[in-house]
C-alpha cells in the first residue's frame, strides 16, 4: 500500500490460512470478525498466533493475532464449520454490465499514468461498474458495485479461494464512504484506515474468477465510515458478505 503499509486484505487472508492449519480439512471458515490495530510495515516480517477457542461437533473457533515487532497489528476470531445441510435463500444479485463490457487497466490508465502503479501492478484486477474514483468523482453515491478477481489462476484449494476472497473484500470496500462524499482517492491530505472487518462465506466460489462486488455506506459520522457489500459469482450464487468501518480524515474537515 501506499507508503509501505501493509495491506489489510493480506492480514485477513493469511489469518485464515493460519487458522486453518489448526483444523481438519473438511472444516471451513464462515465468519471472520476482526480489528486493525496498528498499520503494518511491508519491511518486517509477520508473525500469526492461532489459539483454539473451541472445538464442537460442527462448529470450531479460532482467535487469530498477526504480531510485528511483538506488538499486535491485527486480532479476531474465526469460526469453522461442516458443510451441513439446512434452509437455503439468498437475496438476488442485480443486474449490471458484464465485466467484459467495463473498461480494463490498459483503457483505465492510458490517459492517467498517475494511476498506473494501484491499477497495473495488483495482483486484484477491478472493473467499475460505475467510472471509478482514483482521480475524481463524476457523481456522488453511497453505493457502487465493482467486478473483481485475483489475475492469476491459483488452484483449487477451496480454502485458499476463501483466504484469498477475504483478501479481495479489503480492497474497494472504502470507496462507497468516499463516493458518498465526492472524495477521490488522489484528494490531497486524505488518509482513511481500516478499523475493523467482518466477513461471512456463505457458499464456496473462486477468488480467480469474475465476483460482482455490491457496496454501500449506510452511515459515517465522527470521522468515522461504515460500508456493506455482496459479492455475487457470475451466475448470481451470493458467496460472501462483508462488513467493515474506516477513520477517514479531509483537511478541509479536519
Amino acid at each position: 500500500m501506499p507508503g509501505g503499509r501493509v495491506f489489510g486484505g493480506q492480514v485477513l487472508g493469511q489469518s485464515i490460512v493460519a487458522a486453518s492449519r489448526t483444523l481438519p480439512e473438511d472444516r471451513f471458515p464462515h465468519s471472520l470478525h476482526g480489528y486493525f490495530l496498528r498499520p503494518g510495515d511491508v519491511r518486517k516480517p509477520l508473525t500469526f498466533a492461532v489459539d483454539r477457542i473451541h472445538d464442537g461437533r460442527s462448529f470450531s473457533r479460532r482467535r487469530i493475532q498477526a504480531f510485528q515487532d511483538g506488538e499486535p497489528i491485527f486480532s479476531g476470531i474465526a469460526s469453522f464449520q461442516d458443510e451441513d445441510p439446512g434452509f437455503e435463500h439468498q437475496l438476488p444479485m442485480p443486474e449490471v454490465p458484464e465485466p467484459e463490457q467495463l473498461d480494463g487497466p490498459a483503457a483505465i490508465v492510458a490517459d492517467r499514468p498517475e494511476a498506473s502503479l494501484i491499477i497495473r501492478a495488483n495482483p486484484i484486477e477491478v472493473r467499475h461498474v460505475e467510472s471509478d474514483i482514483y482521480l475524481s468523482v463524476d457523481e456522488k453515491s453511497p453505493r457502487q458495485a465493482v467486478w473483481t478477481r485475483l489475475r492469476r489462476p491459483i488452484g483449487d484449494d477451496p480454502m485458499l479461494h476463501r483466504a484469498a476472497i477475504a483478501y479481495l473484500t479489503d480492497f474497494t470496500i472504502q470507496e462507497t464512504v468516499l463516493r458518498a462524499h465526492g472524495v477521490a482517492w488522489a484528494t490531497p491530505g486524505m488518509r482513511t484506515a481500516s478499523l475493523d472487518h467482518a466477513i461471512w462465506w456463505h457458499r464456496p466460489a473462486r477468488a480467480d474468477e469474475w465476483l460482482l462486488y455490491v457496496q454501500e455506506s449506510p452511515s459515517a459520522r465522527g470521522g468515522r465510515g461504515l460500508a456493506q457489500g455482496q459479492l455475487y459469482t457470475r451466475d448470481g450464487r451470493l458467496v460472501a458478505t462483508v462488513a467493515q468501518e474506516i477513520m477517514l480524515r479531509v483537511p478541509d474537515l479536519a
